[in-house]
């Protein structure tokens, strides 16, 4: 899934490495759709009138099956009409032919998960000129080709959530490494930026005396995690802020001489992570909830149709059902609406989850 402080292209099973991520559904989430929302295009700014259609990146990925039931909860709730379409394949050309079909049948709002920053660009403002109002969430596209962008969190959120996940755990001492993806993942440099500048003025007996890559590739960051604590003794824990290298790192710890002694905390999915928490070598890990991140974006596009928000700066909206009882959210600059802070794992909630 880019994700500075917009996440251009989220892919929650690659935290998001360079490209660019939970209400309690529960286990077996299913991809849900309505064949009848079709909605009256011409009058999308009428209160009460909610023809919504969610477009994630494909269909049959756990991720957005979470976020759409969520949403299609949501929408139902406030007396809209849910849809769900959407390629098979993650694919721009995919998303491309949808958004057409969507635009002729007028739906009020089109809400979608990006396949391509620029590529659906073109169909996008054919929507927006037969006035229906397009949203994004979890992955943007050009900001001249929406409305709003509905942000899971931010560069400083993620950062700050993972360095106090990793203090809480060592004591708010001692030495603590981190596992990255690629060294030219703009968004993983970002949060590693951020995270030393806020380890540094809030944890000032917490060193971060290493970076390492493992190229989101589950052995190479197998073998990472393996040469860190080997080079650095008394490393004390481990951030891992990717969901290969969280995995692979968990999967190391889990079976050597420092489960229980080194702490491993990041970016991970439930389902990777299941196990390590279960077993004792993950306390707590983080990512962002897509089952908020559909109920916000629903709100966000009920909230456009009604006119109460533009997408300018400071425009204001209410959403309910979030896990965190947050109710009140402003737009940013470039219309960016974020959900907030990181939602954290552990073992008191990961079997409510199946992403």
């Amino acid at each position: 899934m880019t994700f500075l402080p917009s996440l251009n292209s989220v892919n929650p099973r690659r935290a998001f490495a360079g490209i660019g991520v939970v209400a309690l559904l529960g286990l077996g989430v299913t991809a849900c759709s309505s064949d009848s929302a079709t909605g009256s295009g011409g009058d999308s700014g009428s209160s009460g009138d909610y023809s919504i259609a969610f477009l994630p990146k494909n269909l049959g990925n756990p991720y957005f099956e979470t976020s759409d039931q969520a949403a299609k909860k949501a929408v139902e709730e406030f007396g809209g009409e849910f849809k769900e379409v959407g390629p098979s394949e993650a694919t721009a050309d995919g998303q491309v032919s949808y958004i057409n079909t969507l635009t002729q049948q007028g739906v009020n709002a089109i809400v979608l998960s990006a396949n391509d920053v620029n590529a659906l660009c073109d169909a996008l403002k054919e929507a927006q000129d037969a006035d229906i109002k397009v949203i994004t969430f979890d992955s943007d596209v050009d900001p001249s080709c929406r409305d709003a962008y509905v942000s899971a969190s931010s560069t400083d959120l993620i950062a700050q959530s993972q360095v106090d996940l990793v203090a809480q755990q060592i004591g708010e001492a001692g030495e603590v490494a981190i596992l990255s993806a690629s060294a030219n993942a703009t968004n993983q440099n970002a949060w590693i930026e951020s995270m030393k500048s806020y380890a540094a003025q809030k944890y000032p007996n917490i060193q971060i005396v290493d970076t390492v890559y493992g190229d989101d590739d589950d052995q190479t960051s197998f073998d990472k995690t393996e040469a860190l604590l080997s080079t650095h003794p008394n490393l004390k824990g481990i951030i891992s802020p990717t969901t290969v290298g969280i995995a692979a790192a968990a999967r190391y710890l889990s079976t050597s001489q420092y489960k229980g002694n080194v702490a491993l905390t990041g970016l991970g999915t439930p389902n990777d992570m299941r196990q390590y928490v279960k077993d004792g070598t993950v306390t707590s890990f983080a990512l962002w909830n897509p089952a908020d991140l559909g109920i916000l974006a629903s709100y966000a596009a009920k909230a456009m149709i009604d006119e109460d928000i533009t997408g300018e700066e400071g425009d204001s909206f209410a959403a309910e059902g979030l896990s965190s009882n947050e109710t009140d959210f402003e737009v940013g600059d470039d219309g960016v609406i974020t959900l907030g802070k990181p939602f954290v794992f552990s073992a008191d909630n990961i079997d409510q989850f199946d992403f």
